[in-house]
């Protein structure tokens, strides 16, 4: 695994001069301003969006391609008692997509279904399966929900059988469209819709829109919707700008205040208590909800989110939180074996990327790996399996690097794939994966940037200890909801010392005490993964990399740090 002193900490540019123009004309904390100004963000104007998002900052849903035939099909559906039936993906995204939709419908039309295909025998997408489901029950329409937009197979079988398919997907489509009724993804080609980077709840959340406006429904009378939408953007890593900050920041207000029974029940379950950040989604309930669909069932992701009831509801979030643990132990386990695996890897240092094999592993949980192993190694990684006598894999990028550009120039070899420059999934027959490992390679080799290849740490501001006050954590979260194109700022601090309480904990994570100068402030935080990295400086002093974080573990709030890193003085 590298040595996290190879992490390059670099200061994000930014332009001064902006950044003084708006803290003289918001009347703002310069330090914020500064911040704003590392985000890209120019004007006062565009500032005070940022700072106060609005619902009625979403664009109008009319404006995504084929959305007026999808919201008119769908209208005619309800009002003809038509059977619909909502197909998702068995990921967070697919089946937040799942259980918001139908939260919509079911105010309108009892004439509902749905369905999520097995993870393991039916694979990602819109399944043959659900076709036959479609059929089977008598339904005319199906709404294919985060996935669709390569399914072609499945949509003529639909359109055989005289059922109608709007798709609401998000991933990047092939060279040609499935003939459905209606597509919605704001990536095709001839979209204009303003916004790109929707999850596929928030394109299936666009499509609600559109119809609350065919009956002249306020944008606003749909926030109840919110909390479904925030987890699944939130768990789906998709950039925190745009529509996507404003669903985000409401949906959380949503959870924070009056969360539905089953992510009531989830919070509870792995113990994640309001106020819930964007980490507890993505580290708290998101694994929780995907466990369904990995170890088990995903329609029990759907039922516990659907669930009106406070009791059952518990009752099904303890299981999936229980699925999750054992999900989490084959978790650490492919993983180290996966880390071994790399380490036979011949010229490992010299490669560029890594793909590993073994049809033994969970097919549930190779994304998981694939992404752990890109992140300890800092290098693009497939981690493939074996399913049904096909070669099956989850693919993990690192910064700067297009994964799904690459993959597309092995597709000769590929049985399908599908996903976006930061994850992808593929399909391959097993005895090409020695020729894939290698063109995988010499792609990656021939078009990896120099700047990219080392891991960064993006760092906004150098703070003293005396600086750290609840007035700035206070102003720090007008920039929430915090994610992707948006990360929590992370400041360093100089010629820090031990106060000699500090504790080195298991799985080379450490408990620090820190002091600044002999009569400053103490801060305390944990230093995940860095432990022997704190155990070589520990007996002078040396900088630190952190985040921000208020705790309340006793009657006054306290203010902690999050270690990211850590240094020599300079």
């Amino acid at each position: 695994m590298p040595d996290p002193k190879h992490t390059t900490w670099q200061q994000i540019p930014f332009d001064e001069s902006v950044a003084l123009r708006l803290s003289s004309s918001l009347r703002a904390d310069p330090l914020l301003c500064r911040l704003l100004a590392q985000r890209g963000i120019k004007d006062p104007a565009e500032a005070a969006s940022f700072i106060g998002p609005a619902i009625s900052g979403l664009h109008n849903p009319f404006e995504m391609k084929d959305m007026q035939k999808a919201a008119g099909r769908l209208d005619m559906a309800i009002q003809h008692g038509e059977k619909i039936l909502l197909c998702g993906d068995y990921d967070v995204d697919g089946t937040g997509a799942v259980s918001m939709m139908f939260a919509f419908l079911s105010r309108l039309t009892s004439q509902l279904d749905y369905y999520i295909p097995d993870r393991i025998t039916e694979g990602y997408g819109l399944s043959i399966g659900g076709i036959e489901y479609a059929r089977n029950q008598h339904c005319s329409l199906l709404l294919a929900m985060d996935c669709g937009i390569k399914d072609h197979e499945a949509v003529n079988l639909a359109a055989d059988y005289g059922i109608d398919v709007i798709i609401c997907d998000h991933h990047l489509p092939g060279e040609q469209l499935p003939a459905a009724f209606a597509v919605l993804d704001p990536k095709q080609p001839g979209c204009t819709y303003p916004f790109k980077e929707l999850c596929g709840c928030g394109v299936a959340f666009k499509l609600v829109h559109a119809l609350a406006l065919l009956h002249n429904t306020p944008v606003e009378e749909l926030a109840s919707l919110l909390d479904l939408v925030a987890v699944s953007t939130a768990c789906d890593i998709v950039p925190l700008t745009g529509e996507n900050r404003i669903l985000v920041k409401f949906g959380l207000q949503r959870l924070n205040r009056r969360p539905r029974p089953g992510l009531w029940a989830l919070m509870e379950s792995v113990h994640r208590a309001p106020p819930l950040v964007v980490q507890d989604l993505v580290f708290g309930l998101g694994p929780a909800i995907n466990s369904a669909g990995r170890l088990g069932d995903a329609r029990d992701a759907v039922k516990l989110m659907l669930s009106a009831d406070r009791n059952s509801a518990l009752v099904m979030a303890r299981q999936l939180a229980r699925r999750n643990a054992e999900r989490r132990k084959v978790d650490y386990a492919m993983a180290d074996e996966a880390r071994e695996k790399v380490k036979e890897l011949p010229g490992l240092s010299s490669r560029k990327s890594i793909v590993l094999f073994n049809r033994s592993w969970h097919k549930g949980i190779i994304g998981i790996s694939a992404s752990r192993i890109a992140e300890d190694f800092h290098k693009p990684t497939i981690i493939l399996t074996e399913s049904n006598g096909k070669a099956v894999g989850s693919a993990r990028s690192v910064r700067g690097f297009d994964l799904y550009e690459a993959i597309l120039q092995c597709r000769d070899l590929l049985f399908s794939y599908g996903g976006h420059a930061h994850a992808a999934g593929l399909q391959l027959p097993v005895e090409a994966i020695g020729a894939f490992s290698d063109r995988f390679e010499e792609v990656v080799s021939a078009s990896m940037k120099k700047e990219y290849e080392a891991p960064v740490l993006e760092v906004s501001e150098t703070l003293s200890f005396d600086q750290i006050t609840h007035d700035l954590l206070q102003s720090l979260r007008v920039l929430e909801p915090f994610g992707p194109h948006n990360m929590t700022p992370v400041f360093v601090a100089e010629a820090v010392g031990d106060t000699g309480k500090s504790k080195i904990l298991q799985n080379n994570h450490a408990f620090l005490s820190l002091r600044q100068s002999e009569n400053g402030p103490v801060f305390t935080g944990m230093a995940f993964g860095l432990a022997d990295r704190f155990s070589r400086l520990r007996t002078g002093v040396f900088d630190i990399a952190f985040s921000l974080k208020e705790t309340r573990k006793s009657a006054a709030p306290q203010i902690e740090l999050l270690i990211k890193g850590i240094r020599q003085c300079r």
